[in-house]
């Protein structure tokens, strides 16, 4: 399917390689546009040395000087929009205020809007971290811009039908792994032996707050296997909890599938609110490709990309997690299982293999 000459602009929020949201939506997608004859050039709202700093405590008159300096990127890299076909949109053009952008893009200029999102971004869910900039994004421009794209590509059903309220166009493109050349076991060394059990979580710093969920989990199981296990928390900030089995690994891109693969199993908890309907299963989905056995609460498309005690498993209650992670602790056949389904159910369902033509239809 070539597509030869025509131009895509993808304009984002974060810098190129740093965020999983645009690796896992888009970015990986990059080389199969080009095969096919598409040319892709992206325009970050944020560099990455404003990406370092932007989520980090104190410094706000920097972070304000380097906002400013994304919006006037944004007003040059819209002098160059007459260039492309299409112009690919993730989550919003501009962290905060009105979306002007979009609608000169579309009304102005007329060009094709292909909107992105995996995340409930209408709603005014924040963490800790971002309670300042939240009272400034304008959420409701969501439905404005869906109103004024050419096609919307959502991260599962529930966004899609938020989306089709505004827009019939509105596609369900799963957030997919590349289990060739990246979440792909055979690439990295075998696992090497350690003396206790590796429980896991990975995750950023936004999404610390859903270890809450399972700390107590932890702490029981702690009291009944002293010194067993290790719960291994990978992300970018370390969580402020107390657990003795706790063992925190810093977030890099370079060493995140070997630091993953540390894991015997993989836990996913979420609270069953509106906010998280609209998440895509990512950790589930690394989990899983890497055959690492996953736990998961029965919220939003978790209840679809897991079959209970097939691929994995859905817990609710803290009776429910405790059992089903002693369960796991104690049956490594049962581990060796479930982790295999797991990775076919990835490699058939939500690789960027099996959802190649259906992100190459965005740009029919």
């Amino acid at each position: 399917m070539h597509k030869n000459n025509i131009r895509v602009l993808f304009i984002c929020p974060y810098p190129i390689g740093e965020s999983p949201s645009q690796r896992f939506r888009f970015e990986q997608y990059f080389d199969l546009l080009k095969y096919n004859g598409i040319t892709v050039v992206v325009k970050p709202f944020m560099s990455l040395s404003t990406w370092k700093i932007i989520y980090q405590p104190g410094n706000t008159f920097g972070k304000i000087g380097r906002v400013l300096t994304g919006f006037y990127k944004r007003i040059i890299a819209l002098a160059q929009v007459p260039q492309y076909d299409f112009v690919f949109i993730h989550r919003e053009a501009t962290p905060v205020g009105p979306p002007w952008f979009e609608w000169i893009v579309a009304k102005i200029f007329r060009k094709k809007i292909i909107y992105d999102f995996d995340d409930a971004i209408w709603l005014p869910a924040t963490s800790k971290e971002n309670l300042v900039a939240s009272k400034l994004r304008w959420h409701t421009k969501v439905k404005s811009i869906c109103a004024w794209s050419y096609k919307i590509s959502c991260g599962n059903s529930y966004l899609v039908e938020y989306a089709k309220q505004f827009n019939h166009r509105t596609i369900l493109n799963p957030t997919t792994i590349d289990t060739l050349n990246l979440h792909n076991p055979d690439l990295f060394p075998s696992k090497a032996k350690h003396d206790r059990f590796v429980i896991g979580w990975t995750g950023t710093h936004s999404t610390l707050q859903y270890l809450d969920q399972i700390v107590p989990v932890i702490h029981s199981l702690e009291k009944k296997h002293p010194n067993q296990f290790e719960f291994l928390v990978i992300a970018d900030k370390k969580p402020s909890i107390s657990l003795s089995s706790l063992r925190f690994v810093k977030w890099f891109k370079e060493t995140e599938i070997t630091d993953l693969l540390q894991f015997d199993i993989g836990l996913m908890p979420l609270p069953d609110n509106v906010w998280a309907k609209g998440k895509c299963g990512f950790k589930a989905l690394q989990y899983m490709a890497l055959g690492i056995p996953s736990i998961a609460s029965p919220v939003g498309v978790n209840s679809i990309i897991i079959e209970h005690g097939v691929n994995g498993f859905l817990c609710n209650s803290s009776l429910e997690w405790e059992d089903t992670i002693q369960k796991l602790i104690e049956d490594e056949r049962l581990r060796k299982q479930i982790g295999e389904k797991g990775k076919e159910k990835i490699r058939m369902n939500y690789s960027v293999v099996s959802n190649s033509d259906k992100f190459l239809s965005l740009f029919e």
